[in-house]
C-alpha cells in the first residue's frame, strides 16, 4: 500500500513539473515573440540624424535607442531616440571601472565583505565566485568586473573607494553629472535591476568617452578570459570569462574593436557599449533595449556606417578662415623675443568629423571665448547644417601668455627668469571681437575672423575711393569757379580800360 502511494505521489510530482515546464515554455515563447515584435517595431522608429539635410543616411536598427559618436570630438554621427531613459544593466560597470581608475592604484588590495558578496544571488547574478573575507588587487577586481561582469566586484570596488556601496553610488551620480549626463540616475554599482537605476544612450556615450580614453580599461573590455591565481588572500584560482561575441575569436568578432561591454536583464533586454578605431577615427557605439544577437549586428552596422561615410579633417592644415600665423601678424617679434614664433596658433591636433563628400569650406564656424583652458586664447566651434562637427583650440605659443605692445626689449640674461615666471601663471584669455572680455587684462590679444576683416576692409577702401572721387569732383568744380571768377575780373578790367580810353579821346 505504501508503495502504491509513493508511486502516486511521484507521478503527481512529475505531472506537476511537466505541466510547469510546458507553461514556462509557453510563457517564454510568448514573451520572446513579443520582444521580437518590439524589435521589428523599433526598426520603424525615426532616426533623428537621418533628418539632417545633407547628412549620410544611417541604417535601420532594432535597438530602441542607438547612438554613434566620434570619441575625440564628441560629434554625433547617428542618433536614434538618444535621450530616452532605459535600464543599462551591466553596462553600468564602465562607470564603476572609470571611477575606480581615477581613485585608486592597481596594486591596492580589495577585500570582499559579506555585504559585497551576499548582496548578489549566486545562481542568477554574474559573479566570479570569490568568498567572503578574501582579497584580490584592484587590477584583478577590475578584470573580474569587466571580463566576468562580476556583480560582487562592483560592490567591493565601491566599498573600497567610498567606504560603502551607498557612498560610491553617490560618487557615480556626481561623476555622471560632471561628464554632462542629463538622463541618468544610478542606484547600484553593477547595474543590477532597480526601477530607479536608469540612463540613456547619450549619457552612456559620454561615460564611454572617458572610459575608452584609458588604454588599460580598453584592454580589460577587450579580453575574453583572465586568470586570477590563488594566493595567501585567495583560496583558489578564479577565471572570469566574457560572453561578449564582438571579441576576437567569437561569433561576431569585429576587426577594429577597441573594447566593449555587454549588459542584460530580463527587463532591460540587451545593451552594448563598444569602441572601434580605423584610419585615425575612433568611434563609440551604444545600443540599448535590443534583442540577441542583434545588439552585435546593429553595432557592427553602425560602426561600418561611420567608417564608410565620415572622415577626419585636421583644422590647422585645412582651415584658412582664421589666420593667426602670419609672418607679420601676432608674432613674438624677431628682435625683442628672438624666436620668430607666432604668439597664436591653431592646435595641430584639433580635428573635425565631416561627411565624406563635404569640404571644410562648407562648414560654419564661430569664435568662442567661454570656458577656456589655461593656454587657450579662444576656441572655434564648427557646424555643418546646424550639426556640431567639432572644435579647435587657438593656443598661445610656447611660454607667451599675452603680448605687451609697450614691453621693453628683453635681455638674454633675463629670458630664463621670464620663462619661469610665465610658466607658473595661467594664460590670459583673449578679448572677443565684440569688445567683451572674459577676465582679461589690458594687454590681451584681439582675435579676428580674417574673412570678415577682409570684407570690412574692402568696404572701407571702397568708401575711401568714393570719398576721394567726390572730393576730387568738388575740388575741380571749385577750381573751375575760381578760374571763371579770375577771367571775369580780367574782362572787367579790360572793359574799364577801354571805357577810360574812350573818355580821354572825347577830350
Amino acid at each position: 500500500m505504501k508503495g502504491f502511494w509513493k508511486r502516486q505521489i511521484f507521478s503527481f510530482i512529475i505531472a506537476i513539473g511537466f505541466s510547469a515546464s510546458l507553461m514556462s515554455g509557453a510563457f517564454l515563447t510568448a514573451h520572446a515573440a513579443n520582444y521580437q515584435e518590439e524589435a521589428e517595431a523599433n526598426k520603424l522608429m525615426t532616426v533623428e540624424s537621418n533628418e539632417i539635410d545633407g547628412w549620410p543616411q544611417g541604417p535601420s536598427v532594432s535597438a530602441r535607442s542607438a547612438i554613434l559618436i566620434e570619441a575625440n570630438t564628441g560629434t554625433v554621427l547617428y542618433a536614434k531616440n538618444i535621450h530616452e531613459k532605459l535600464y543599462p544593466a551591466s553596462t553600468t560597470k564602465i562607470l564603476t571601472a572609470y571611477i575606480a581608475r581615477q581613485n585608486s592604484d592597481l596594486d591596492e588590495m580589495v577585500e570582499y565583505s559579506a555585504d559585497a558578496v551576499n548582496s548578489i544571488v549566486w545562481w542568477d547574478d554574474s559573479n566570479i565566485g570569490i568568498k567572503i573575507g578574501e582579497s584580490i588587487t584592484m587590477e584583478q577586481s577590475l578584470y573580474g568586473l569587466m571580463v566576468g561582469s562580476a556583480n560582487e566586484c562592483g560592490n567591493a570596488i565601491g566599498e573600497h573607494i567610498s567606504g560603502s556601496m551607498e557612498a560610491f553610488v553617490d560618487l557615480m551620480n556626481e561623476t555622471a553629472k560632471e561628464l554632462g549626463c542629463t538622463d541618468s540616475h544610478f542606484v547600484t554599482t553593477n547595474g543590477k535591476h532597480d526601477d530607479e537605476h536608469y540612463t540613456s544612450v547619450h549619457d552612456m556615450a559620454l561615460i564611454a568617452q572617458k572610459y575608452f580614453s584609458d588604454e588599460l580599461l580598453c584592454k580589460m573590455s577587450n579580453t575574453r578570459s583572465y586568470v586570477i591565481p590563488a594566493s595567501p588572500t585567495l583560496s583558489r584560482e578564479l577565471v572570469p570569462n566574457s560572453k561578449n561575441n564582438l571579441l576576437a575569436g567569437k561569433k561576431y568578432a569585429y576587426e577594429y574593436l577597441v573594447g566593449s561591454k555587454t549588459g542584460y536583464t530580463d527587463i532591460a533586454r540587451q545593451n552594448l557599449v563598444s569602441c572601434a578605431e580605423k584610419d585615425g577615427m575612433k568611434l563609440i557605439c551604444v545600443v540599448m533595449r535590443d534583442e540577441s544577437p542583434m545588439q552585435f549586428t546593429d553595432t557592427i552596422d553602425l560602426f561600418n556606417y561611420g567608417f564608410s561615410n565620415f572622415k577626419m579633417v585636421n583644422v590647422s592644415e585645412n582651415d584658412t578662415t582664421y589666420q593667426v600665423r602670419g609672418n607679420s601678424f601676432f608674432m613674438t617679434d624677431n628682435d625683442i623675443f628672438g624666436d620668430s614664433q607666432p604668439i597664436l596658433s591653431i592646435d595641430s591636433s584639433s580635428c573635425l568629423v565631416l561627411p565624406a563628400d563635404v569640404s571644410i569650406d562648407e562648414v560654419d564656424s564661430v569664435l568662442c571665448y567661454d570656458d577656456l583652458e589655461p593656454g587657450q586664447a579662444a576656441s572655434i566651434s564648427y557646424s555643418y547644417k546646424g550639426q556640431p562637427v567639432g572644435t579647435a583650440s587657438i593656443l598661445f605659443a610656447g611660454h607667451v601668455s599675452s603680448f605687451d605692445f609697450n614691453a621693453e626689449p628683453v635681455l638674454p640674461e633675463e629670458t630664463d627668469t621670464i620663462e619661469s615666471e610665465t610658466a607658473s601663471q595661467p594664460s590670459t584669455a583673449a578679448v572677443s571681437s565684440a569688445g567683451q572680455s572674459n577676465s582679461h587684462t589690458q594687454n590681451d590679444i584681439l582675435l579676428l575672423d580674417v574673412k570678415r576683416v577682409g570684407i570690412i576692409a574692402a568696404i572701407v577702401v571702397v568708401l575711401l575711393i568714393i570719398a576721394l572721387v567726390i572730393r576730387s569732383v568738388v575740388h575741380n568744380r571749385r577750381l573751375t569757379r575760381r578760374r571763371r571768377a579770375v577771367m571775369n575780373r580780367r574782362r572787367s578790367k579790360k572793359d574799364e580800360i577801354i571805357d577810360f580810353d574812350r573818355y580821354i579821346d572825347k577830350f
